[in-house]
């Protein structure tokens, strides 16, 4: 039988709470045996990023001690940009064995079209969708994940120091990143 494995991929600039929180449903509600966390390496989007070391490292932080998911660095080692569906025949090869999903928030639905051969990647890897606020749910029983984003939490980071975002902040991004982005001075006003 083969391994039911959720592919998690995103920008993850930075994780937040409901990163952490779809892994741990995929887990325990959804019934995959493992996650992976794939941060993109170069956006296939042009999007600027903060380097893909940083965020791999905050990737590890936020996900530590969750049994079942594991951080991959592996499209740092294929061609950029970064392509999903590049990375799902990657790992479909490098791993016959498991059965892959790709989970994504119902969010990144409305930019399926704008995919490379998004037909393919649903192929290899059905979408498994989570529900996120403002966005319409995968079925009426899904459950939402917090209304938090990573660009609100970059303009939260930006604007520290007022009470609106130091709560945004601590109730929505685990401490141990807080402190890494502290170290590190990433997303300086």
């Amino acid at each position: 039988m083969r391994k039911a494995v959720a592919i998690y991929g995103g920008s993850f600039d930075p994780p937040h709470i409901s990163h952490v929180l779809a892994a741990v449903y995929a887990l325990k509600v959804a019934g995959f045996e493992q996650v992976l966390v794939v941060p993109v390496f170069e956006h296939a989007f042009q999007k600027q990023l903060t380097s893909f070391q940083h965020r791999l490292c905050m990737c590890e932080l936020s996900f530590a001690g969750i049994m079942g998911v594991l951080v991959s660095s592996v499209e740092r080692e294929l061609e950029t940009p970064s392509l999903t569906l590049r990375t799902i025949e990657h790992l479909s090869r490098a791993h016959p064995d498991w059965a892959m999903r790709l989970l994504i928030g119902s969010d990144v639905l409305s930019d399926t079209s704008k995919w490379h051969a998004f037909e393919r990647i649903s192929e290899l890897a059905p979408p498994y969708v989570v529900a996120r606020a403002g966005f319409d749910p995968p079925s009426v029983h899904a459950a939402f994940l917090p209304d938090v984003s990573s660009g609100r939490v970059r303009e939260a980071l930006a604007t520290r120091g007022t009470a609106d975002s130091d709560a945004l902040l601590a109730a929505c991004v685990p401490s141990a990143v807080l402190a890494y982005i502290a170290e590190h001075r990433l997303y300086g006003r």
